[in-house]
């Protein structure tokens, strides 16, 4: 009778999270786990603008706009759908590297505080925040947002972060964005989403659990907006950028590709090869309908119902300052 062989032991691009899920503690770790990779590593991947969500390509990808433009105009879009105006004070959940904090105090004269799980990401925005001038008008936290205990703000955005969130978590996750933000404030919630339907169950095989997102979950469009007016927020506006995904993503996978040798020497082979496979199977996974990604614009409500938003979109996305000014 043969010897049963046993597993083969785990390897090193692994998640191996352990604890509580979901909980604060296995929340930290989930994210250091694929955002404590490296800034270098990042910065050959995303490129200048560190920027690790859906980009908005407001015109054909080429020469004179390209990644980096594309990333820009998505935050001037986010900025514009917020109604930014010097001197409101505004928070965005899931900072990333600082690159919408960064341009709101800048173009838009707000006062932001940008929080993250992240140590890495929290050090580099702070960096980008002194060395673009905006120091004075940017405070970046590594808190999770339950913990956030200084609002009102007067306007929240949340780009590409409540994918983390879980569906058991989403009601808590509205109540708390709901809780920070003045009546009258406006949110903007920028996330991927997957098709209608039961979700498949928890597998501890899947490459995107153990190898990218650990505790990732995504929901349904109507699942997202559900649970954010259950909260008390008007969902006024929903934008789909599926398309602008797959540019976005065929981007990250063609900087990743040009700096193959060095993203390897940063990280492992083996990282490198699971970068490139989760970032080239999304991007086939947006251009078939697979996954989706939508920006939802809510507001929470004055005492009287008042929105205060424009009774038009082409009010709303008229820009409050020129980016720049």
């Amino acid at each position: 009778m043969g010897v049963a062989s046993l597993p083969p032991a785990p390897t090193a691009e692994e998640s191996g999270l352990g604890g509580r899920r979901p909980s604060r503690g296995r929340d930290a770790l989930a994210i250091a786990h694929h955002y404590d990779v490296g800034n270098e590593f990042y910065e050959l991947v995303l490129g200048p603008s560190m920027t690790y969500s859906c980009a908005y390509y407001e015109q054909e990808p080429g020469p004179t706009f390209g990644l980096d433009e594309a990333q820009r105009a998505k935050c001037d879009l986010v900025a514009r759908k917020l109604g930014l105006e010097p001197g409101m004070r505004v928070l965005d959940v899931g900072c990333g590297w600082g690159a919408f904090v960064c341009n709101a105090a800048r173009n838009y004269g707000v006062q932001a505080v940008g929080i993250t799980l992240s140590s890495e990401q929290a050090e580099y925005a702070r960096r980008r925040a002194e060395a673009e001038g905006v120091g004075d008008l940017v405070e970046i936290r590594v808190q999770d947002y339950r913990d956030v205990q200084d609002g009102p703000f007067d306007a929240i955005a949340s780009i590409g972060m409540s994918e983390h969130v879980g569906q058991a978590m989403l009601s808590t996750y509205s109540r708390e964005l709901f809780r920070l933000l003045r009546p009258g404030g406006r949110l903007l919630n920028h996330a991927i989403s997957r098709r209608p339907g039961p979700a498949d169950g928890f597998s501890r095989t899947s490459f995107i659990d153990r190898y990218v997102f650990p505790d990732g979950e995504l929901q349904p469009m109507a699942t997202m907006v559900e649970a954010m007016e259950e909260s008390g927020f008007e969902v006024r506006d929903v934008e789909s950028l599926r398309e602008h995904y797959a540019l976005t993503l065929r981007a990250w996978v063609a900087n990743l590709e040009a700096n193959w040798d060095r993203a390897v020497e940063l990280t492992s082979p083996g990282r490198a090869r699971v970068w490139r496979l989760y970032m080239a199977g999304s991007a086939l996974g947006f251009e078939a309908n697979r996954l989706g990604v939508n920006q939802v614009l809510a507001v929470r409500p004055t005492p009287r119902g008042v929105s205060g938003l424009p009774r038009t979109r082409a009010l709303l996305l008229e820009p409050t300052l020129s980016p720049g000014a």
